[in-house]
């Protein structure tokens, strides 16, 4: 997760860091191991599991335009909100079955410091809508439950469960086990936070929490491009993506402000993803937002994404 700007980022480090970490000696050979260094633990892991517009008025914030897509199996609406300072990207979902909505790795591997942009790994899989996931493979901690499948039990933070009754609840990770979940119905995990909106209500305090303060990596905290996941009913979801740090087309938002862009559509659950520059919203194999106003994907290990 880069959510602020800093001297060493993690995909910096992942195009250089090579260089850099030799020149600073046997010391840092940890480091290029374990941030840098592709560490497969599982390859072919999918196997393993089972336009319409319209233009409108944003209530004198600014514009809007929405996109529909309709299949036996979804109905997707995907509205862009611009108000000049700010740009963000709302995908309505709802779905016929919950399985319907998938996790997919970056070279459909599990392990860390394996990335591919988003809409590679959303054209892999077959996606007609994706946003950036969690960014597991930079962690070696967390429950990771894909598609049914337990890749790791190492409970450390918030996380969230998609179950496949289509629900979704915050959850303890520290509290619990990958088995108990899957035995309670958990049909995907994601490990990253924090929760923004529990019982519709935009949760106190998330302005302080940090999240992943470890090497190359600082706080989720101030104006930031986000990610993130809400539920407003059974099998009807929000994802919601904010471009952010880009001077002249959009900021970004503070962590209370995203959580309040899903409460206002009525979200009683909502969940921070990875952000910075890696946020990323796909659509019918394009990119619909403008990462860093730059137009330009980075990658990640892993997307959430409405199967075609």
């Amino acid at each position: 997760m880069t959510e602020k700007p800093r001297t060493i980022s993690r995909r910096g480090l992942l195009a250089g860091g090579a260089g850099l970490l030799a020149a600073a000696g046997g010391g840092g050979a940890w480091a290029l191991d374990r941030y840098v260094l592709d560490h497969v633990e599982v390859s072919g892991a999918s196997r393993l599991a089972a336009r319409n517009v319209v233009a409108a008025e944003a209530d004198g914030a600014g514009t809007a335009t929405a996109t529909t897509y309709t299949s036996s199996t979804a109905t997707i609406t995907i509205e862009t909100v611009s108000t000049g300072t700010l740009a963000y990207f709302v995908a309505d979902v709802r779905v016929s079955d919950a399985t319907i909505v998938r996790s997919a790795f970056a070279e459909d591997r599990f392990g860390t410091n394996i990335i591919a942009d988003p809409s590679d790994i959303a054209a892999s899989a077959g996606a007609v809508l994706a946003i950036n996931g969690d960014y597991y493979g930079f962690r070696d901690t967390g429950i990771v439950i894909r598609n049914g499948v337990t890749f790791r039990d190492a409970g450390a933070r918030q996380g969230l469960a998609l179950y496949a009754d289509g629900s979704m609840k915050l959850y303890d990770e520290t509290a619990t086990s990958a088995d108990a979940l899957i035995e309670a119905g958990v049909w995907n995990t994601l490990s990253f936070g924090p929760g923004l909106v529990d019982d519709g209500k935009v949760i106190d305090g998330i302005d302080r929490v940090e999240v992943d303060t470890n090497f190359g990596n600082h706080s989720v905290q101030g104006r930031q491009p986000r990610t993130g996941i809400g539920l407003l009913g059974t099998n009807h979801l929000l994802f919601v993506v904010v471009d952010g740090r880009s001077k002249g087309y959009s900021l970004g938002v503070t962590m209370p402000e995203f959580a309040q862009i899903f409460a206002d559509r009525g979200a009683t659950v909502a969940y921070n993803l990875d952000g910075g520059g890696s946020s990323a919203m796909i659509f019918q194999d394009a990119l619909v937002n403008n990462p860093l106003g730059k137009g330009k994907e980075r990658g990640t290990s892993d997307i959430l994404y409405v199967a075609g």
